[in-house]
């Protein structure tokens, strides 16, 4: 347990924290499960939520039996074709694609003084930053191709906490999946689950969507209050 005064910054997931891209991802490892001849399921859909592109290429290959069938080169090349897509698909996002709440909330926190990093799988956070218009208001966005493991692995909330020069008991973190949860319980920092509460049970603080994300009530928390009985 902490106190909510310890916190100087927030690591943001991008997809379903920020921005909802994840109906790009869909759409584009659908065309990729089809190639393969992969039947596409919700149940497949959701397993890829939060994971990285090879991981999830290799989730793809192995529901169809197939993951033995293609060579190291061929799945960088099946990896790199979805992610082509996918970037198309993502040149129409603009700032009024920016998930409900969250454009308050960072203009809040950055006002605050807090500092702000992206912790995402993503290889185009980048890019769709840029395409939300909200780029420059991060400190730090953590280079996932530098990473050795990937979500549920902490290392990429540990990395945004050393972009951002604090100590991971200085960091809040921001997903919408089991794996963002587990990453950021593992590097040590608060977790803050955006979606179903079942789900995400093991954050330590939850809201139902990103609308109802803001600092009074992340502050208010009973978590946080519960430190100081």
């Amino acid at each position: 347990m902490r106190s909510f005064h310890d916190i100087k910054g927030f690591a943001f997931d991008l997809d379903g924290v920020l921005t909802d891209t994840a109906r790009f991802h869909a759409q584009a490892w659908k065309k990729t499960a089809e190639e393969v001849g992969t039947k596409w399921t919700d149940e497949l859909a959701a397993g890829l939520k939060g994971i990285s592109r090879m991981d999830s290429l290799e989730m793809i290959l192995k529901a169809g039996n197939c993951e033995h069938s293609y060579t190291h080169e061929q799945k960088a090349q099946l990896a790199d074709e979805k992610n082509e897509y996918y970037k198309k698909l993502i040149d129409t996002l603009t700032p009024e694609d920016i998930l409900p709440g969250m454009a308050e909330f960072l203009m809040e926190v950055k006002h605050k003084g807090y500092k702000l990093a992206v912790a995402s799988a993503s290889k185009n956070a980048p890019i769709i930053l840029e395409r939300l218009g909200i780029a420059d208001m991060f400190d730090a966005v953590v280079d996932p191709a530098a990473l050795k493991s990937g979500k549920p692995d902490p290392e990429i909330f540990v990395r945004a906490a050393e972009l951002m020069n604090l100590q991971p008991c200085e960091v809040i973190g921001l997903e919408d999946s089991i794996a963002g949860i587990k990453s950021i319980n593992g590097a040590g920092e608060v977790s803050v689950g955006i979606g179903d509460k079942d789900e995400l049970y093991e954050a330590a603080i939850h809201f139902a969507s990103t609308a109802e994300v803001s600092l009074s009530a992340i502050q208010g928390d009973p978590y946080f209050s519960r430190s100081h009985l």
